[in-house]
């Protein structure tokens, strides 16, 4: 089968959930015999070339800034995209028997659908996300939300196989008026920890960080996640650090649960443009002896930190899916999550068996949890182990691949 991927980004030039999963949407497409073509902006030096095994990447616009100082997409980047896709998909449309893009930054997919009627090619939508209209107007002001909430509106009723990684935002997407097959999948955990966040559509999935091995609740010597509760406990915070991550909030809130635990340590790994905001919260509530702000780290150092926190704390406002929830899991560590209309993460916690749900945003609401998690010890500890266990397979990104992949059986010519 022949098959166009169009997403404006590439892993590893850039990092975050989409790029990994159309570069893992190709590869897996390569290696199983089919025709791919892969269509991005370049994000390589000029002269040199990008390369994925058995993929044709293709540059349809130049080089580009995406994102603002404070980590927001800009505007040109994707119209120039845009334009790029509309151009390729004119000349070269009828070859494809598939295209698969991004709904974000929705010009592309504006573009194949304008050409699908003379290509002739089946249309297949992955939508990370579908922005409520009170958050674009937080985004964009009230003109562009407007605006905004205008052209997602347009895209979802576009005639489209379309893919969403939570109900949440399944049910939003046929509320804009999707009226084509809408598939949740549920799986994007590729193993390892590696602290690649799932899906967010303006780009705040980078990469994590995280710490040294100096504590208790790590991995045996046969891969075990260990059921011993951390000692000392900390409250680990791992995300890119942008606004809808609310670090603030994960500062006060361990600084509210260390008054009432003993001992109680935060780290808070991941750059971003909030770090010198995150700096002056840790210096406004005299917490620089409790928290460390690590910035970016390995991997490594990553999974390292997640062995040995008590809980993963994941205050965010908006989360497209909360992949660092299954990948705290797979290490035995129990999370903490923020209820909002925003926040799909809420999906992934069984209540009080793989952590649990912080009622509000307020601080004191958050601190409880965190001393929720920590009473619950040993056994909170087992039972996220198990939870893992149980959901490995559907919560796998292979898992969805093959969802993906099957449906182009019905999708094509």
């Amino acid at each position: 089968m022949r098959v166009c991927l169009v997403y404006d980004c590439l892993f590893p030039y850039t990092i975050g959930g989409g790029e990994r999963w159309y570069r893992s949407v190709a590869e897996r497409l390569a290696g199983a015999g089919h025709e791919v073509t892969y269509l991005t902006l370049r994000q390589w030096p000029r002269g040199e070339h990008a390369t994925v095994d058995g993929v044709r990447v293709v540059a349809v616009g130049p080089r580009m800034a995406l994102y603002t100082a404070g980590g927001r997409r800009r505007i040109l980047p994707p119209l120039v995209f845009g334009a790029g896709v509309l151009w390729h998909l004119l000349r070269h449309g009828r070859r494809y028997q598939v295209v698969q893009t991004a709904a974000f930054p929705y010009f592309s997919l504006l573009a194949a659908a304008a050409v699908r009627p003379l290509g002739r090619f089946a249309l297949v939508v992955d939508w990370f996300e579908v922005w409520s209209e009170r958050y674009w107007r937080e985004y964009l002001g009230a003109l562009g939300g407007r605006v905004g909430a205008a052209v997602q509106r347009l895209c979802a009723r576009v005639p489209q196989r379309a893919f969403c990684i939570s109900e949440l935002h399944a049910a939003r997407l046929r509320e804009e008026g999707c009226r084509g097959p809408v598939t949740v999948l549920r799986g994007l955990y590729a193993g390892g920890g590696d602290g690649q966040e799932g899906g967010d559509q303006d780009g705040d999935g980078g990469q994590h960080g995280g710490g040294g091995q100096d504590g208790g609740g790590g991995q045996d010597g046969d891969g075990v996640a260990s059921t011993e509760p951390p000692s000392p406990p900390l409250a680990l915070f791992a995300g890119r650090l942008i606004p809808e991550k609310n670090v603030g909030l994960a500062v006060a809130a361990i600084g509210r649960a260390a008054d009432r635990l003993g001992g109680l340590r935060g780290e808070i790994l991941g750059d971003g443009p909030e770090r010198d905001a995150l700096a002056r919260a840790i210096r406004e509530h005299g917490l620089e002896g409790t928290i460390a702000a690590r910035g970016f780290v390995h991997s490594d150092e990553v999974a390292a930190a997640m062995d040995r926190a008590t809980c993963m704390l994941l205050t965010s406002r908006r989360e497209g899916y909360g992949l660092v929830v299954v990948e705290a899991a797979a290490h035995g560590t129990p999370s903490v999550v923020v209820a909002g209309e925003d926040n799909a993460a809420t999906e992934l916690i069984e209540e009080g068996v793989n952590g649990t749900v912080a009622a509000s945003d307020d601080p004191g609401a958050v601190a409880d949890a965190i001393v929720r998690v920590h009473d619950g010890g040993a056994a909170l500890r087992q039972s996220t182990a198990a939870w893992f266990a149980a959901n490995a397979e559907r919560l796998s990104l292979e898992s969805s691949l093959r969802v993906v992949l099957e449906s182009y059986g019905s999708e094509g010519r």
